[in-house]
C-alpha cells in the first residue's frame, strides 16, 4: 500500500515525442488539478489535488494526498520550489501512513552542488547534484512543459528521498476512459528505480497544450490501483 502512494507522485515523471504546441499550458499559467484514486474496481480510495502557482523567483508546486482503507490511511503532503529554469531548490514532504510520520526537507546548494536532506527527529545525509537537479513532483511539471515544446526528457534522476532513476517507453496513442466520456492519450510505460525498487506502471497524457496527465495506473497483486482525473 505504501509504495502505491508513492509511484503516484512520481507517475507524471513520464514523456513522449509529441509535436509541440502553442504556449497556452503550463507552466505559462496558473493550474489544480484534481484526481481520483481507485481500487481495480472503481470504487474510490480517497483523492488527490497537484497545484502550480507562478511566484517571483519561479514555480510553488504541491500535491496533497488522502486515501485508504479501514485501519490504514495515508495523508501526504509534497511541496516543491524551483527556479525559473525548473530547477529545484527545496523539496519537502510530511507522510502519515497508517499513523507513522514522517517529515523531511531537502535544500539544494548548486553552489557547494549538493542536496542536502534532514528528516525530523532523525539524521542529514548529502547527495551530490548537477547545475540543474529536480526532486519528483518538480520534475513532473519540468517534463509536461518539455512535452509541450514537443522535447523528450532523457533518463533523468528525481529525488524522492533518496534519488530514483526514471526510464520512459512511449507505446503510442489509446482511447481511454475519463468522467465517463472517452478520449484519446499517449500511453507511456514508466520503469523507476530505487535503492530498494526497481518497478514500472503506465501513465496517460492528454494531447492538449499543458500535456495534462489524465490516469495512472499501477499493477498491484490485487489488480491495477489508479488515479484518474476528475473535470
Amino acid at each position: 500500500m505504501n509504495r502505491f502512494f508513492c509511484l503516484l507522485l512520481t507517475a507524471a515523471l513520464a514523456g513522449c515525442a509529441l509535436a509541440a504546441s502553442a504556449p497556452t499550458g503550463y507552466p505559462f499559467q496558473d493550474e489544480t488539478l484534481h484526481y481520483s484514486v481507485n481500487w481495480p474496481s472503481g470504487l474510490s480510495l480517497g483523492d488527490a489535488t497537484l497545484t502550480a502557482h507562478h511566484s517571483s523567483a519561479g514555480w510553488d508546486l504541491a500535491m496533497t494526498l488522502a486515501a485508504g482503507v479501514p485501519g490504514f490511511m495515508v495523508s501526504d503532503r509534497y511541496h516543491s520550489l524551483t527556479n525559473e529554469a525548473g530547477c529545484s531548490m527545496e523539496f519537502e514532504r510530511a507522510l502519515d501512513h497508517g499513523g507513522k510520520k514522517t517529515s523531511e526537507k531537502t535544500t539544494f546548494d548548486y553552489h557547494n552542488l549538493m542536496a542536502h536532506r534532514a528528516t525530523v527527529g532523525g539524521g542529514t545525509s548529502d547527495q551530490p547534484v548537477s547545475q540543474c537537479a529536480y526532486d519528483a513532483l518538480g520534475l513532473v511539471y519540468f517534463a509536461r512543459r518539455e512535452l509541450g515544446q514537443g522535447r523528450v526528457l532523457p533518463q533523468q534522476d528525481a529525488f524522492f528521498g533518496a534519488p530514483h532513476s526514471v526510464r520512459l517507453e512511449y507505446t503510442g496513442a489509446q482511447d481511454i476512459p475519463i468522467d465517463e466520456k472517452r478520449e484519446t492519450a499517449d500511453r507511456i510505460v514508466v520503469h523507476l528505480k530505487g535503492p530498494a525498487s526497481d518497478t514500472q506502471f503506465d501513465i496517460f497524457f492528454a494531447r492538449d497544450p499543458a500535456r495534462t496527465p489524465l490516469s495512472v495506473r499501477v499493477p498491484s497483486g490485487v489488480g491495477t490501483l489508479s488515479m484518474e482525473l476528475v473535470r
